[in-house]
């Protein structure tokens, strides 16, 4: 079952990247978490924070992609060396905003321009593995899952550091620690030239078209919408929960045990050498998540909502592997940094929506009530492929 494992970690240079990476890309699982944490400890309100979180992301989905685009055009290393330094800056500058009480859009407009500056790391490292794989297409879904089975430890890791940080040093600390993994993390990165994909050459005469003008990219990023407001809605609901239980000392942990669920069944995707197509995996996958979610509306303590995460995580990672490959193999390689940066937008878009109104739930209804949103952001999710019915299955066939 590990020997595509130990193929893919057999390219040179490539466990060292992918490891950097990981480092740099931490503070996803920390950052908002961390902000939660320091909104509701001086301002008390989760709508508050919900509403901060979805202006956060609706920037981020923006300016995202396009410094995907230039990092294919001037190369990975020119574009962090230049975003990183800001990110972290803006947010130390809503960090001292906040705790010296200033005006509220003070500190808002310093989260709002640090998201300008956030670069999609997971889009880069992933670009990287093409690169080095050519178009080795089992290796390159031995890649993709390996990846998100990095992304859940990163969300594994990452909520356990920011809780126990906010809970034992103060709120602000989380936050303080994820910059310090994006500044290590991204110069070990961009230190390791010999797997930086070269950039690619812009025809002055041929126009970049808009990558979201393309149908099939179409069908990955609006389900991929609904898929983000999922994930953010359920995090909310998670922090509120532990709150509202006094059992905020758990909320690392259960967050962690939802990542399990979705790391393990990403290690069982990569190892297998899928016989029917990538379209159709996501599609399948799309409803086994909604139906391995309905155990949210039985939850009635701290244990069986980690029991219901755990269940409901087994259908993340292979969701979104077979996302990032539909949309990967539908451009060309020198749009595929862009693609795949749109295509986690699409996931930032989403985590966007339902901030403000989980938020109000939670305050006004309780935690337990607003898990309606989570559920329904799945059901929305799978209507979202109808349009595209035609799209999905002529790449079915492909």
């Amino acid at each position: 079952m590990f020997s595509p494992y130990r193929k893919l970690f057999a390219v040179p240079g490539a466990l060292r990247f992918s490891i950097a990476g990981s480092i740099a890309r931490l503070p996803i699982s920390m950052t908002l978490l961390s902000i939660t944490f320091v909104i509701v400890h001086v301002k008390h309100s989760y709508t508050l924070a919900g509403t901060v979180a979805t202006g956060a992301a609706l920037i981020s989905t923006v300016f995202s992609p396009t410094w995907s685009r230039y990092a294919d055009r001037l190369g990975q290393r020119k574009v962090l060396r230049f975003t990183v330094p800001f990110y972290i800056g803006f947010d130390l500058i809503f960090l001292i905003a906040i705790s010296k009480h200033a005006p509220t859009y003070i500190w808002m407009s310093a989260i709002f321009l640090a998201e300008i500056f956030l670069p999609n790391i997971g889009g880069l490292i992933r670009r990287r593995w093409l690169w080095n794989l050519g178009e080795d297409r089992v290796m390159i879904n031995t890649a993709y899952s390996y990846e998100a089975l990095m992304d859940e430890i990163i969300f594994i890791i990452g909520p356990l550091v920011a809780t126990s940080a906010a809970t034992i040093i103060s709120p602000a600390s989380g936050m303080i620690l994820g910059f310090s993994f994006m500044a290590i993390g991204t110069t070990l990165f961009i230190s390791q030239r010999s797997t930086e994909p070269a950039p690619f050459r812009q025809n002055e005469n041929e126009k970049h078209g808009f990558i979201l003008g393309l149908p099939i990219i179409q069908a990955v990023f609006f389900p991929f919408i609904f898929i983000g407001a999922f994930f953010t809605s359920t995090n909310l609901i998670v922090v509120g929960y532990s709150q509202q239980h006094h059992a905020v000392a758990y909320t690392g942990l259960v967050l962690a045990i939802w990542a399990a669920g979705s790391g393990l069944a990403a290690i069982f995707n990569g190892s297998i050498k899928w016989r029917i197509s990538d379209a159709s995996r996501f599609r399948l996958n799309l409803l086994a998540i909604l139906i391995l979610s309905l155990p949210f509306f039985f939850v009635h303590s701290m244990a069986m909502l980690a029991g219901a995460l755990f269940i409901s995580g087994a259908g993340v990672a292979p969701l979104i592997v077979a996302g990032y490959n539909v949309a990967e193999k539908s451009v060309p390689p020198e749009k595929v940094t862009e693609t795949l940066s749109w295509v986690i937008a699409g996931l930032s878009l989403g985590g966007a929506l339902p901030g403000t109104l989980t938020g109000h739930l939670i305050d006004s209804k309780g935690a337990s009530q607003a898990f309606v949103v989570p559920v329904a952001c799945l059901l929305l999710a799978n209507l979202a492929t109808l349009p595209y019915l035609g799209t999905w299955r002529r790449i079915s066939d492909h």
